[in-house]
């Protein structure tokens, strides 16, 4: 199965197209994200995050068009490697990735963690800055407030979000950041 999704910055200035799918134990989602950064400079990306059936990351690759590409590795129990195998320790403990240009990754934590989000939950991110592609550790939480909606804190800069998703735990509205435009069922 595979579904299609679309989101828009808040401010207009891209647009990002991500495909989701689930087949024989993997979850699999391909993206491409053209936007600005932080110093109003433009960028184009394409990203790759492979998960296994429990939604823990085992791969991610980002790549910036005519500029660096990142590929990382997971056992899912929080040890990583770079794209030659080497043991990243920054990294140790981290068991979500988090791609600073798409709000797909939110659902990551979220649909690993389901239920036990009821309780405010801190976790560790290995947080990819695009364009840039640095990976830095990252203190995030996450609480469940309703049906579809989560509370989002990124612990090391003070940043909060009231995140509504779908039923399938996909981000709908970031608010001041991203919304969602459309998403369909595929092939």
């Amino acid at each position: 199965m595979q579904r299609i999704y679309r989101w828009q910055p808040v401010d207009g200035t891209g647009l990002e197209h991500m495909i989701l799918s689930q087949e024989d134990g993997a979850i699999v989602a391909h993206g491409v994200i053209v936007g600005s950064d932080d110093d109003g400079g433009s960028f184009g990306c394409s990203y790759r995050v492979g998960c296994d059936a429990l939604w823990q990351v085992r791969s991610v690759e980002v790549a910036v068009v005519a500029g660096k590409a990142l590929t990382l590795t997971t056992d899912g129990a929080g040890h990583w490697r770079d794209g030659d195998g080497r043991a990243l320790p920054h990294l140790e403990g981290c068991i979500d990735v988090d791609i600073s240009a798409t709000p797909f990754t939110n659902t990551l934590p979220i649909r690993r963690l389901s239920m036990r989000l009821a309780q405010r939950t801190e976790l560790t991110m290995a947080w990819i800055m695009v364009p840039t592609l640095d990976v830095l550790r990252a203190r995030q939480a996450y609480t469940r407030l309703a049906d579809r909606r989560y509370r989002f804190e990124a612990l090391d800069s003070c940043f909060e979000a009231m995140l509504e998703t779908d039923d399938d735990a996909v981000v709908l509205d970031y608010p001041a950041l991203f919304r969602r435009l459309e998403d369909h069922r595929a092939g």
